[in-house]
């Protein structure tokens, strides 16, 4: 089968993107299908691309792992001619177009937010992962909050505010504050004071016009995958040092994970249970992974739904899959065939 992984971009999680994207390309060579690993806004700028599923060479080798800071976008735009007059990198459409199927490996901004899907879908291009609509509600997060509000889906209490709104505070200390539409823990911070509120604020607008202020649950951190509607084991996240944010996500020996987590089976059940609540009701398709909290009193809440999970070395739903007896390559070839089913 023909695949381009697409992965890159210009997002805040480019250096993540770049990494699941190698290994995904990996697996696929591995599984006997003709892969190419492509940039999606660096392209690819050779004078055979109409024959590019035919070439033998190593598509990953000029990739590199993510990197403990974040990556410098406007190093990456420097690099292209036009600017940023287009998303799409030279040939990344028909090189798509003529694929089989498009793996996505993109994350954040455009990746994620369903610009993407939107437009593979108009020119009808199969790919990984869920739809336009799910991947706007998703990326969304005040509006995702609002529909887990409507549907009873338990969320930490919090406030939209957008840069130069009038400030209500309404939500009291410790409380975190993200972009609206970050991703990777990017433009995150916990305030117990009014000056780490004020430079929370200031570091989560650097990435949106808007943000999230929300309670602050004190207790233990989860993911639950889900494929195909049906929920994976449950695995918990402990970082050695401060919060999960972008460092702890991505450095290998930063953070404990255990899967399947060391909760009771009713917890667990709980926690599966909801995570398939939340697939339906942000109508996402083929698979996800959602976050949660568990506070000390044992009370689970949702934080959010991730609609193309990390496939990186450290990353939650490869090792979840594990947990049942999946290795990364069934788990690709499984996320593959479901996208090829969906309609």
């Amino acid at each position: 089968m023909r695949v381009v992984v697409l992965a890159g971009g210009v997002s805040t999680e480019r250096d993540v993107s770049l990494s699941s994207g190698r290994m995904i390309y990996e697996a696929l060579k591995k599984n006997g299908h003709r892969a190419i690993l492509l940039d999606v806004y660096l392209g690819y700028t050779g004078d055979d691309a109409e024959t590019i599923f035919d070439r033998d060479e190593d598509w990953a080798a000029e990739i590199g792992a993510v990197g403990e800071e974040n990556p410098d976008i406007g190093a990456v735009k420097a690099l292209r001619a036009d600017g940023d007059r287009s998303f799409f990198g030279p040939n990344v459409i028909p090189i798509c177009q003529s694929a089989d199927v498009v793996f996505l490996a993109l994350h954040g901004e455009n990746g994620e937010n369903g610009k993407i899907q939107a437009c593979f879908d108009l020119m009808g291009i199969r790919y990984t992962g869920t739809d336009y609509v799910s991947s706007a509600l998703c990326m969304d997060k005040g509006l995702a909050k609002e529909l887990f509000d409507y549907h009873g889906i338990p969320t930490p209490k919090g406030i939209r505010l957008g840069k130069g709104d009038l400030d209500p505070k309404s939500v009291p200390f410790p409380c975190v504050v993200k972009a609206c539409c970050g991703g990777s823990s990017v433009g995150v911070g916990i305030a117990h004071n009014e000056e780490e509120y004020g430079l929370a604020l200031e570091e989560g607008f650097r990435y949106d016009k808007e943000v999230i202020i929300e309670q602050y649950i004190k207790g233990r951190e989860f993911s639950v995958g889900v494929m195909d509607g049906k929920a994976l084991p449950v695995i918990e996240i402990a970082p050695l040092c401060g919060f999960y944010d972008y460092k702890n996500k991505y450095q290998e020996g930063s953070t404990v994970e255990t899967c399947p987590a060391q909760i009771s089976e009713r917890k667990t059940k709980e926690m599966q249970h909801l995570a398939e609540q939340v697939f339906r009701v942000l109508r996402l398709k083929n698979y996800a992974r959602m976050d949660f909290m568990m506070s000390e009193e044992e009370e689970i809440f949702c934080l959010e739904a991730n609609t193309l999970p990390g496939m990186t070395p450290t990353s939650l739903l490869p090792q979840e899959a594990a947990a049942v007896g999946m290795d990364f390559g069934e788990l690709c070839e499984q996320i593959l065939r479901s996208a090829l089913e969906r309609v």
